[in-house]
């Protein structure tokens, strides 16, 4: 498999759905909004937006499987698997804020090697491939040189339904908060992770994840030179629910600060 012919072709089918997606936002009809859960909105827009996905992706590798957020193929590939997220945001997306975005990533027998980021507000694409480097609207990003948490940014996301970890959770935002340079949350994970990858946070943490919400981010994180895990420390990342990017300066530090008030962890 060529994954940088692929990738490219990702690229530019985010780029169309991400499109369509802009254009029905201006007549977005707030009435066909579901609830999955508590604080779990799906909108008929996310699921026009994966179909549209499934559909250009089975043109791209006619044999793989999806593991996608609104389960509009559930389709298991023998080797490859797309994990698609067709709104990442859509909080956001229904109260019209930004960032929402569009996660696509590939899994090669569940190593991650293609993973694109379309965030519509600002059009701009994030995207990398296994040992290709990382890129943003074709500019080879990096994550940041910064060397300590005293000089950092540091993103976070707040659970919405799962509230069973909130007290070292809190903890951890006490500890960034009066730490840091500041500490922000944006309502959009794998933008969260783009930006980690392009040196516009140090450090991005949250637990309660799901695949979808991380995959294609977290390759763009480590192909730009970031470290990822789980809260410890371990490889658990994509399925585990629980995950730490940051540049590499800084990541025993964040990862020992917040596995220390998770996982009563050191290392």
């Amino acid at each position: 498999m060529d994954y940088k012919e692929i990738c490219l072709k990702v690229v530019e089918l985010a780029g169309n759905v991400g499109a369509f997606v802009t254009n029905e936002r201006l007549q977005f009809d707030s009435n066909r909004i579901e609830t999955k859960g508590k604080n779990d909105f799906v909108t008929y827009l996310d699921k026009a937006s994966e179909e549209r996905i499934v559909e250009g992706l089975l043109k791209i590798i006619p044999l793989a499987g999806f593991i996608a957020e609104e389960k509009t193929s559930v389709v298991k590939g023998e080797t490859y698997n797309w994990v698609i997220d067709p709104i990442d945001g859509t909080t956001n997306f229904i109260h019209g804020l930004s960032p929402y975005a569009i996660s696509i990533a590939l899994l090669c027998n569940d190593q991650l090697v293609v993973g694109v980021v379309y965030e519509m507000a600002l059009k701009e694409t994030f995207y990398a491939w296994k040992n290709g480097g990382a890129y943003l609207n074709g500019k080879a990003i990096h994550v940041s040189e910064r060397n300590s948490i005293a000089d950092s940014l540091i993103a976070t996301g707040f659970p919405y339904s799962d509230y069973s970890k909130m007290e070292p959770f809190i903890e951890t935002m006490k500890f960034f908060f009066t730490n840091s340079h500041g500490l922000r949350r944006i309502g959009s994970a794998a933008t969260d992770l783009a930006y980690v990858a392009c040196g516009r946070f140090e450090a991005f943490y949250e637990y309660a994840l799901k695949p979808w919400d991380v995959a294609a981010g977290a390759l763009i994180v480590t192909e730009a030179g970031g470290n990822i895990c789980d809260f410890a420390g371990g490889s658990n990342f994509l399925y585990g629910g629980e995950l730490i990017a940051s540049n590499k300066n800084v990541f025993e530090e964040v990862k020992r600060e917040i596995g220390n008030r998770f996982h009563s962890i050191t290392n």
